[in-house]
């Protein structure tokens, strides 16, 4: 089980080698690391219960044994002392120099950001999210490569010694041991750490299905090992007769790797074959095939066990050929066969061979382990493997550390991991774990200190939010020169609740308007949700919407409330008729089309004027009503009764000049409440010396929980009465009124 000492001529992990590109070193730098932290750590217990020393020794076996730097090996011993000591940066970098004291400084902060992130009181579900979390911070945490081989040897140690001392591993520890750190070894290519620690993990997680697989086996791992050297041997020595150059590798499966495959495919445990697989690597494509060739000369081939990933590459372009033979002693064998180019990329290249091999896209249950983050893993291996610095680097450079500089991860006062983007502020942070802790936010305390809510947060902090028991947010947090916001998402949140808020206020001043209706109408008991629905609205809140924004005509409640009028019969409106010259300049010089006089009166609805289009509606008593053709009283009058619509047209040039009539025309202005602003709007009107017969003005003032800070916080409505020749000549004084400072806008109602 253990990883022990590497055998005569196995390689290095890339990644271990990478660190160690120096050669020649004693073993005195990691005697002298051991006295100076031995007075330290040896009575003392690290919170799994292991003894330190005991610990700190086990991981610098395991450094040795993946061939890591005597330097990292000393390393390990210092990390661990410096939990004793008072300014553990500083000592360690006055005995043993600055680079140590970089690793033990970012070694302790990210095992203590992993033990409070085990210990938070999160649910199931949560509990799988602050994993993966565990996940990307362990990594971005991680630019200097020997945290990482830290971090994995002390896991395994940790591992180990719950297995040798028989005591129960806590679940939390061997989850995130499977879901964090074995696919991290895996990913780096240290391959012996990450077996080893998912057999570990899959004892301590499931140990009834482990023990009766360990009992199924027919090999024990030792005897499996033996067997497979011995079928190396041979092939190597077989293919070396015919002429062919190739490098044969092979290990027995892993216990884990075994129950993976039988429940992701549901097989027994005889039909996996690859408990013992061979690797073969050639030169050539021709060689792959010629290999394949003769082992199935030699040995017997598993029917339906073939595939040419040559031939017909996977989707993430990984080639090999693939066969299961039997071998000499009975027992079945996977060999694979790729040149060495497919070999590199099949080892060292994309994330998508990761994501086969972790999550098992070819049929593991169906899982797949693309994304956004695997990809940026793939590109960080990549950098790893080819770019980054030695050992003595205090931090990993150029792209392999910059791919998460896009990512923070701080953490709740109840330790649950909260990821952030790069700069993200407290507010950020509020919005992040809870839109309505977002909205009251007041305060943050970031590691304990109180500090301004536009304060940019970095990883590993621990952050508090101050909120109010009600109100919202600040309309500064919108403002981006102030810094309060980051994120888009809390910007969208920010803007939602000021869109809210003014929705209120214009449902609650349309609310009052339809409720003075209704009292003058004499109709309170009438339902206002009922209301709505017979005016074809889905609610109450809907109508006083429209009517609160002047875009539904309360008229249209009016007709609805009183009863019809009957069409007036032809003797009624023969009665009605006049003189053509006294009723057309007396009754605002309207003809009615077809007849010689009629009694007609201009809407108070829409109040037309020339030279407005017009139609005429015949009531009860009072002739024809005359309303402009846009007129949305007209247009549900018109779907009631259009047998009632009669057409009309302005008169001619009678009372032109001086005499010509003049016609009410109803003016709405939205501005920013502010002193003088009356007295401007009126000198416009004076100045195109249009006559104002009455004025009406409300002032609405905004939420006290969040009042936008805009003028003097309050919005005027102002509906003012001309009279008015020619409605034509209004669209200037319109566009005057907008120009007023503070106007919103003027229009026609």
């Amino acid at each position: 089980m253990k990883t022990g000492s590497l055998p005569e001529g196995v390689a290095t992990a890339p990644i271990v080698a990478l660190l160690d590109n120096s050669t020649g070193h004693s073993n005195a730098e990691v005697a002298r690391a051991r006295a100076f932290a031995e007075p330290l750590l040896g009575g003392e217990l690290l919170d799994t219960g292991e003894n330190a020393l005991a610990h700190a020794d086990g991981v610098v076996a395991i450094l040795l044994a993946i061939g890591a730097a005597q330097e990292l090996q000393a390393a390990a011993y210092l990390v661990y002392a410096a939990d004793f000591l008072n300014k553990p940066e500083e000592v360690v970098a006055k005995a043993f120099g600055d680079s140590h004291a970089s690793l033990v400084m970012h070694t302790r902060k990210l095992v203590q950001m992993q033990r409070a992130a085990r210990a938070a009181k999160v649910s199931t579900d949560q509990r799988a999210e602050q994993t993966e979390r565990v996940r990307k911070m362990l990594l971005a945490f991680s630019r200097d490569l020997r945290v990482v081989l830290l971090r994995l040897a002390s896991r395994l140690q940790t591992l180990r010694w719950y297995a040798a001392s028989k005591r129960d591993c806590p679940p939390e520890l061997a989850a995130e041991s499977a879901a964090v750190f074995a696919p991290l070894a895996n990913r780096l290519g240290i391959w012996q750490i990450k077996w080893e620690l998912e057999d570990l993990a899959f004892r301590f997680r499931d140990p009834a299905a482990y023990k009766a697989l360990a009992r199924s086996l027919q090999e024990k791992r030792v005897e499996r090992e033996q067997r497979i050297e011995a079928a190396k041997a041979a092939l190597q020595a077989d293919l070396h007769a015919l002429g062919i150059a190739a490098e044969v590798q092979g290990r027995p499966k892993h216990l884990y790797s075994i129950h993976k495959k039988m429940q992701g495919k549901a097989l027994s445990l005889d039909r996996v074959f690859d408990l013992r697989a061979l690797r073969v690597i050639v030169a050539t494509v021709a060689d792959c095939y010629a290999v394949l060739a003769r082992l199935h000369e030699v040995y017997t081939p598993v029917p339906g066990e073939f595939d040419d990933y040559i031939a017909k590459p996977k989707p993430n372009g990984y080639q090999s050929l693939h066969t299961v033979v039997i071998a000499a002693d009975g027992q079945a064998m996977e060999v694979q066969i790729r040149t060495r180019e497919m070999h590199e990329h099949a080892e060292h290249g994309v994330a998508a061979h990761w994501a086969y091999k972790e999550a098992g896209a070819r049929g593991y249950a169906g899982v797949t382990a693309a994304g956004e983050f695997e990809e940026q893993v793939a590109r960080a291996r990549k950098a790893v493997l080819n770019q980054l610095l030695a050992w003595e680097r205090d931090a990993v450079q150029g792209e392999g550390g910059a791919l998460f500089d896009d990512r923070i991860y701080v953490f709740t006062p109840q330790a649950t991991i909260v990821e952030l983007a790069a700069g993200a502020t407290p507010v950020d942070f509020a919005y992040a774990v809870h839109t309505d802790l977002g909205h009251r936010c007041r305060g943050a305390r970031i590691d304990g200190q109180m500090l301004p809510l536009n304060t940019p947060l970095h990883s590993g902090q621990t952050v508090e939010i101050i909120a109010a028991k009600e109100g919202g947010p600040s309309l500064d947090w919108l403002n981006p020169e102030l810094g309060y916001l980051q994120s888009q998402r809390s910007k969208a949140k920010v803007r939602a609740w000021f869109n809210a808020l003014q929705q209120a206020q214009t449902i609650a001043k349309g609310r009052e308007l339809v409720e003075k209706l209704l009292q003058r109408e004499g109709r309170t008991a009438l339902k206002l949700d009922e209301l709505a629905a017979r005016l074809g609205f889905k609610g109450a809140d809907a109508l006083f919407e429209v009517v609160g924004k002047d875009e539904y005509s309360l008229r249209n409640i009016e007709v609805l409330l009183r009863p019809p009028e009957p069409i007036a019969d032809e003797d009624e409106l023969l009665a009605q008729r006049h003189t053509r010259s006294a009723t057309a300049a007396g009754k605002g010089g309207v003809l009615v089309v077809g007849i010689d006089s009629l009694l007609t009166t201009l809407s108070r609805c829409c109040r037309p004027a020339p030279p407005d289009a017009i139609q005429g509606f015949v009531t009860r008593g009072k002739g024809v009503a005359i309303h402009r053709t846009d007129c949305s009283n007209l247009a549900e009058m018109k779907r009631r009764s259009p047998e009632r619509v009669i057409a009309v047209t302005w008169g001619g040039a009678e009372g032109a000049g001086k005499n010509a009539p003049v016609y009410p025309v109803d003016v709405l202005v939205e501005a920013s409440d502010r002193q003088g602003l009356l007295r401007d709007v009126l000198e416009i009107f004076a100045k195109e010396k249009m006559n104002v017969v009455a004025v009406n003005t409300q002032s609405l003032q905004a939420g006290a929980a969040a009042r936008p800070r805009t003028g003097g916080g309050d919005t005027a409505w102002m509906s003012f009465t001309l009279e008015l020749a020619d409605a034509s000549k209004l669209a200037k004084v319109l566009r005057d009124l907008c120009a007023i400072s503070g106007v919103r806008s003027a229009r026609r109602k």
